[in-house]
């Protein structure tokens, strides 16, 4: 297997119901890594992108939270309407999709 040249990070820990910070498996993680594995294996990019899933990964309020490396662009409130978007204009054309990134204020 080559080196991939992206890592997507989906994080899908899932908190018990009422916890007040919330998670990102109670907001249709699992279906957001589903719907990832389909769209790398429709676009043939095995090899190219490598997907695994999380724990998390600290911003839970503004879950689901993905994450792609090396760029080390942390997207939020994804869901899977979006990931063909991520696929297509990140891994595929190198462009992040601004209007899910984290800004970067959210960090201190």
């Amino acid at each position: 297997m080559p080196k991939p040249a992206y890592h997507i990070f989906v994080c899908t820990n899932t908190r018990p119901p009422g916890h007040p910070r919330g998670s990102c498996g109670e907001n249709n993680a699992m279906a957001i890594m589903e719907k990832f594995g389909m769209g790398i294996e429709k676009r043939m990019l095995f090899g190219k992108a490598l997907l695994s899933n999380t724990g998390c990964m600290g911003p839970c309020s503004t879950g689901p939270v993905v994450v792609v490396y090396p760029d080390g662009v942390w997207y939020k409130g994804v869901q899977p309407d979006d990931v063909d978007e991520i696929l297509d204009s990140h891994i595929v054309n190198g462009k992040k999709v601004e209007r899910l990134e984290i800004p970067a204020e959210m960090w201190g």
